[in-house]
């Protein structure tokens, strides 16, 4: 690295003091919090005691919540989730999050989740969504999961599934390991004070890989992450911290950078950066994911001229709000 991209560096490891003396900026999200059917008493307490871990995380980042499948009503189940998103949400809404917790099956065509009375398919939620022009996490918490990440990917979206097919179809543990991570501090593996969406999932797999070796089992459900759009999916075994280091044979982007970026409960640090520095931030980033996944088929010279570009035009963006802070700190 070049004197020029040390400076750089050295300035960009210097932004958590970017945000001091600033005002909160409210994060508008979303989340619906729909809980399938149960099947057996087992299982519903456990989908309970999940839904409640949201609820108190949504909860505690002022988010608005829409609770499906948790008491009785009108209208079905499947109609409470398509109204709901039809509906569209609030215009300012900065993240929607669908959340899904229960069982799910698969018939060798169409997986569905499972619902107190109609089911609904990857298809039809997928059909309910596509509208919708707010940024969008989808995480489906059940078994045979697997296809709703290959339907539902889309730009823009991050789609999670506890299940990479839909073969796999023994009780997924996975949503009461990613409840607790959300907000564990534990998860937050590179310790910025806040649990991206990529770490919460990393430490989710892991824990269900722990909970099938201690008691002697073969694991039978496999998570997938698909961030970019492509319909593949990335499993935690891909990664090497928080970079997803292993490629497939088709040579396909990888997933991870958006939803690293995505934080249920951000850090006031996060939450105190405006709305339009942040969405410029993650711009970047995204290019720089890109730029890295690029560089073996580059010239090393132009490579790290497209780095120093990148690099230089985040330092500025940091540089403009120290200079924000600054001044409203004399003020």
């Amino acid at each position: 690295m070049g004197v020029t991209l040390r400076l750089i560096a050295g300035l960009l490891a210097a932004t958590p003091a970017l945000s001091a003396g600033a005002e909160p900026n409210e994060r508008r999200q979303d989340v619906i919090l729909v809980v399938g059917a149960a099947g057996a008493e087992e299982y519903g307490s456990m989908f309970t005691t999940w839904a409640d871990k949201w609820r108190d995380a949504a909860e505690r980042a002022g988010a608005n919540i829409v609770q499906i499948g948790r008491s009785k009503a009108e209208s079905s189940d499947r109609q409470q989730l398509r109204n709901t998103l039809e509906a569209g949400g609030r215009p300012d809404c900065e993240l929607l999050w669908i959340v899904l917790l229960g069982h799910g099956t698969y018939d060798g065509t169409a997986a569905k989740f499972n619902l107190r009375g109609p089911d609904v398919t990857a298809a039809e939620l997928s059909d309910w969504v596509t509208p919708l022009d707010t940024p969008t996490v989808i995480i489906n918490c059940a078994s045979s999961s697997g296809p709703f990440v290959n339907v539902l990917a889309a730009e823009d979206r991050v789609v999670i599934s506890a299940a990479k097919s839909g073969f796999e179809l023994n009780f997924a543990r996975f949503g009461g390991f990613l409840a607790d991570a959300i907000t564990d501090p534990a998860a937050d593996l590179d310790k910025d004070d806040q649990v991206s969406l990529l770490e919460a999932y990393l430490t989710a797999c892991r824990r269900v890989n722990e909970y099938y070796e201690n008691d002697d089992r073969l694991v039978t459900e496999h998570a997938l992450l698909d961030d970019n759009g492509d319909g593949l999916g990335t499993p935690a075994s891909w990664f090497r911290g928080l970079r997803a280091t292993q490629r497939a044979e088709s040579g396909a982007e990888l997933d991870g950078t958006r939803a690293h970026q995505v934080h249920l409960l951000p850090s006031s640090r996060e939450a105190n950066m405006p709305r339009n520095s942040r969405d410029q931030r993650d711009n970047l980033e995204r290019q720089l994911a890109t730029l890295r996944e690029q560089k073996v088929t580059m010239d090393e010279s132009e490579y790290f001229a497209q780095l120093e570009e990148l690099m230089l035009k985040l330092a500025r963006l940091y540089h403009g709000r120290q200079e924000a802070v600054d001044q409203s700190v004399d003020e």
